[in-house]
């Protein structure tokens, strides 16, 4: 057999790596750093010109750091999350099993020194969030904002104690010493590395809809992202040699860069989306396998397009003041909750509130659009199409109430303009405008008396949404809760190998490989189980200096690629066979079995479309064997 080569084996292990994937199918509000804001749209008056219309937004070609955006790790946020855990918070659903980063960071922690485990125990309990309805995010999220003011490690230098720390940090800034004697004492400081691996593989999975996202922001807005400030100021004026120094001051211009970033945090509540904007810096932290074009990481990345937008526009605004601090102050005594002085941060709120749901409406809309569409070419007669018809518009109606009920609410936490913003972004939707030309006309434009009468107008469409959530969550919970029996078995294997496919992602060889032979028991005929058996054995191999052992793995990958291909039926997913096969032909080339292989490929190539991305890597490696 062929000598085999650590160089030779990396390759292949990356090309099955790449098979290696999940075979199942509170937010925070943002610490402002200055004067923020969203800008909206609005239709030029009859007797003002409109803008020339600006280029379209950048090429599809371009990349994250061309829309401002970095995915990376925060070492900071990694090493307080695990003291976090340690010191008792746990938002693993009750009767759920905590996610598998969670699992490995705890069998790390065991051998914590007790003492230091029950001095963070304690704190986190002196300082924990009382009250019904507190969430586990809502415990974290004061910390997630203490990580932000943080050195980094080693030193984890904690800020001063002041007033302008971020709301809640204040709290539990006297955590900060425990978190450096759990650096120091817990081993987490040798395994940072491998964390922040495990963090940046997260982070790789949301690159492509995090560019999606960014592109279709953009689109909207037609804009581009500023990602450089110039800023004018004020230095002292050098002062010539051998002459007498004077005071004097001159003016220079200094550029900060702003950047977005997406920060993936494995050890999150689930579903909990925390935005913090420090300096020029917009924080995301955001739980793994968040898709951005579906959360609130979308309205962070509307607030990042448009705060220099409306800063640029500021005279514009101070020029509103009054009426502003007027509609504040109404909203105030209607609610009895103070929103603070702030007219730029509730002009950032109102326009952010206002892009981002109107997003959300053009985006429903086309979706129905294309479903009514469709059903009114299948339509057997006029009473079909009629009846589609009736549905649509009943459930346009409901978009446009869903829109409105989002507006009241952001309304209600201080957005008083978003009203105002919405109607004007409608009304230049698609008009190949950049967003920025049409600020100062918005802000002129508002009246105060239209804008006080926003809550009397909504309060019956609030409460119609209201009304119809409720029903819906009722006939929900009339519905049967537990699936057939069949189904509730394909959803717990699901599960699990969704869990090890994550102890593959972390390379927790062992886990994984013990969490499929339980597996193998209680699935003794399904092909999925013994694919992914293959897979971990492949992957392991990788860790296996010693030749004799990475051969052993390789044969064991193969034989469980077999098993796969052996227990298939019609029904089994198609996929599973091709990259079994595919698999396996990979494994034998390496062994330099060549005829085996080229089976193994020829079945991949005759079983597939030319069109497919399986069929045409079989023939890529089928073209490199007989290259060889």
């Amino acid at each position: 057999m062929k000598k085999l080569l650590l160089a030779p084996l990396a390759a292949l292990l990356c090309t099955l790596a790449a098979d290696a994937r999940p075979q199942t199918a509170p937010r925070q509000t943002p610490s402002q750093p200055k004067q923020a804001g969203a800008p909206a749209q609005k239709p030029a008056p009859a007797a003002r010109q409109q803008p020339p219309p600006r280029p379209a937004p950048p090429p599809a070609s371009l990349g994250l750091t061309d829309f401002g955006i970095e995915i990376a790790p925060d070492p900071r946020l990694i090493v307080l999350m695990a003291a976090l855990d340690a010191a008792g918070w746990d938002p693993t659903p009750a009767g759920g099993r905590p996610s598998v980063f969670r699992e490995l960071v705890r069998k790390d922690q065991a051998g914590l020194d007790p003492s230091l485990r029950r001095r963070m125990q304690d704190f986190y309990a002196r300082n924990v969030l009382k009250g019904a309805g507190v969430t586990a995010a809502e415990q974290a999220a004061r910390y997630v904002s203490l990580a932000y003011t943080l050195g980094p490690p080693p030193a984890l230098e904690a800020p001063a104690r002041s007033e302008d720390l971020p709301g809640g940090v204040l709290d539990v800034l006297d955590f900060v010493p425990l978190v450096r004697e759990f650096y120091s004492q817990s081993g987490v400081e040798a395994r940072l590395a491998g964390y922040v691996g495990m963090h940046r593989a997260a982070g790789d999975k949301m690159r492509a809809p995090t560019l999606d996202m960014a592109r279709a922001v953009l689109a909207y807005l037609n804009t581009r992202p500023e990602t450089f400030i110039s800023e004018r100021v004020t230095v002292p004026a050098a002062q010539p040699p051998g002459k007498r120094r004077e005071e004097g001051r001159r003016v220079v211009l200094r550029e900060r860069e702003r950047r977005f970033r997406l920060v993936p945090d494995l050890l999150a509540a689930p579903g909990a989306i925390n935005f913090r904007a420090v300096g020029d810096d917009y924080y995301v932290i955001v739980p793994p396998d968040t898709d951005p074009r579906l959360s609130e990481t979308r309205r962070a990345y509307v607030q990042f397009i448009i705060d220099p937008l409306v800063a640029r526009h500021s005279r514009d605004v101070a020029a509103r003041r009054p009426e502003i601090k007027q509609l504040l102050d109404a909203e105030q005594a209607r609610k009895g909750r103070a929103f603070g002085p702030d007219i730029f941060l509730a002009v950032a709120r109102s326009l952010v509130a206002a892009a981002d749901t109107r997003m959300d409406v053009q985006g429903r809309l086309r979706a129905l659009q294309l479903e009514t569409s469709r059903r009114l070419q299948a339509a057997a007669d006029q009473a079909a199409k009629d009846a589609a018809l009736k549905e649509s518009k009943e459930r346009q109606a409901a978009i446009e109430d869903a829109a409105t009920a989002e507006l009241a609410d952001a309304y209600e936490r201080g957005a008083v303009l978003s009203f105002h913003f919405a109607e004007h972004l409608r009304g230049v939707e698609g008009g190949g405008f950049d967003v920025a030309n049409f600020i100062p006309d918005m802000l002129n434009g508002f009246q105060l008396e239209r804008e006080l009468k926003r809550p009397a107008e909504y309060a019956a469409v609030v409460d119609r949404v209201r009304e119809s959530r409720r029903r819906t969550l009722e006939a929900r919970a009339k519905e049967p809760g537990e699936p057939a029996p069949a189904d509730s078995r394909r959803a717990a294997l699901a599960r699990s190998l969704s869990d090890v496919n994550d102890l593959l992602r972390v390379r927790n060889y062992e886990e994984a490989e013990s969490r499929l032979a339980a597996l193998k028991g209680e699935y003794r005929d399904e092909p999925l189980v013994y694919f992914t058996m293959g897979q971990a054995a492949s992957l392991s191999a990788q860790e296996a200096l010693d030749e004799v052992l990475q051969a052993a793995r390789l044969n064991a990958a193969l034989g469980h690629f077999r098993q796969a291909l052996l227990f298939a039926t019609p029904e089994t997913d198609r996929s599973v066979v091709l990259r079994a096969h595919l698999s396996s032909g990979r494994i034998l080339a390496h062994l330099d079995r060549r005829e085996e292989a080229l089976r193994e490929f020829d079945a991949v190539i005759s079983a597939s479309q030319p069109s497919d991305r399986l069929h045409q890597e079989a023939l890529a490696e089928k073209k490199k064997l007989g290259a060889q």
